[in-house]
């Protein structure tokens, strides 16, 4: 029999129940196609994770690798590529399904396949609408879910169901009929470039070998180039997208992150502070919980020579959102949630913002302001 080339794919999401119907229909439609699963159940180990290599038929092995650092994460990354070697030697297999366990964000796991050399040619993420909302609002720490990939994990459901969502092209989705509009609305809204794959008769085979940009994928989640969701209102459900230029006062935004943070199920972008003018600041907040990070400087703020070593697409979006004076530098925070408030986040963003006063006093007050966010920052 002549070898055949391997291609990989990632199926991963919290939905259990949608992510084994995905791989399911994967197995029964294209021949020559196995699963890989890892299980990370700490309770199903006993201190080792658990592989198992099936195809449609049943298991075709099963083996343990030890935890690497007490973290079963780990011990996935070191496990599969091999598995997944041992495979592509063989030229046996035409697709291996990479099945993850509940927690795993797709975006690690495709980074380590493809940087190994592997055809990764397909991510998606499985979803039960009706179960969008639930998992999107839940705030609850993975540990105390049963979730936590290692002790250190301290991710919650929400902002791990929430990177999942986001970062798969292909939605593969099971409308078990509890879902309402609102629900698909949501979905919809959530990650409108998504293709959506209907389980358990859609042709996910055709969207999982299409192939997939590693590179891409992670620009489009970069803060500084993200392709934001856009205005939209539909079965109740809405996007409200803000935009501003001045940046905003970083006591009176500190005053306000329960309020913003609260308003939307899910809220997400860029922003500056007036104290950091050279900083581009990420914005991620799901299930009542933000997350403020540093995502680096803005390209307006970086000497001439430094652009040559900022990706292409970053450049890009710079130059799309060009303004004369500030540059790249500005705001654009997107909230999407059933019974979005737009009228109250336009007026409590905008009252964050520089007043005429203190935005004409210029850069050097603006930096004596006092600073607000070295604790959320970890300065």
């Amino acid at each position: 029999m002549p070898s055949v080339p391997l291609s990989v794919a990632i199926v991963g999401g919290l939905h259990s129940d949608a992510r084994r119907a995905a791989v399911e229909r994967l197995l029964a439609t294209v021949p020559g196609s196995v699963a890989l699963h890892h299980d990370l159940t700490p309770a199903a180990g006993r201190g080792r994770v658990l592989r198992t290599v099936r195809d449609a038929t049943g298991v075709l092995s099963s083996g343990e690798a030890p935890l690497v650092n007490d973290c079963a994460c780990c011990a996935l990354r070191e496990d599969l590529v091999p598995e997944l070697e041992r495979l592509a030697d063989a030229g046996l297999t035409r697709l291996a399904v990479v099945e993850l366990w509940d927690s795993v964000e797709p975006r690690a796991m495709a980074e380590v396949v493809a940087s190994a050399g592997l055809d990764l040619t397909g991510v998606v993420t499985a979803v039960d609408p009706s179960l969008v909302l639930p998992y999107l609002g839940n705030g609850d720490d993975l540990a105390d879910a049963g979730l936590a990939a290692a002790p250190a994990d301290q991710r919650t459901v929400a902002d791990t169901w929430a990177r999942q969502l986001e970062y798969a092209p292909v939605l593969a989705v099971l409308d078990t009929g509890d879902a309402d509009d609102e629900d698909r609305a949501l979905l919809a809204q959530l990650h409108p470039t998504a293709r959506h794959i209907p389980l358990p008769d859609g042709d996910l085979a055709a969207a999982v070998l299409a192939g997939f940009d590693v590179a891409a994928a992670a620009a489009a989640q970069h803060p500084a180039s993200a392709l934001l969701p856009q205005e939209a209102e539909e079965a109740g459900v809405g996007t409200y997208v803000w935009r501003g230029r001045r940046p905003f006062h970083p006591g009176r935004l500190y005053a306000a992150l329960e309020d913003l943070t609260c308003a939307a199920a899910r809220s997400r972008g860029r922003f500056w502070l007036a104290d950091r003018p050279d900083t581009l600041l990420h914005w991620d907040a799901a299930g009542g919980a933000l997350c403020v990070e540093s995502a680096g400087p803005w390209l307006a703020s970086l000497p001439d020579a430094a652009w040559e070593m900022v990706p292409p697409v970053r450049r890009a979006a710079a130059a799309l959102d060009w303004d004369p004076e500030h540059g790249d530098r500005g705001q654009h925070l997107v909230f999407t949630s059933p019974g979005i408030d737009r009228e109250g986040l336009s007026e409590l963003l905008g009252a964050c913002l520089l007043t005429d006063a203190e935005y004409a006093a210029g850069r050097t007050a603006w930096k004596r302001l006092p600073p607000a966010f070295d604790t959320l920052l970890e300065v």
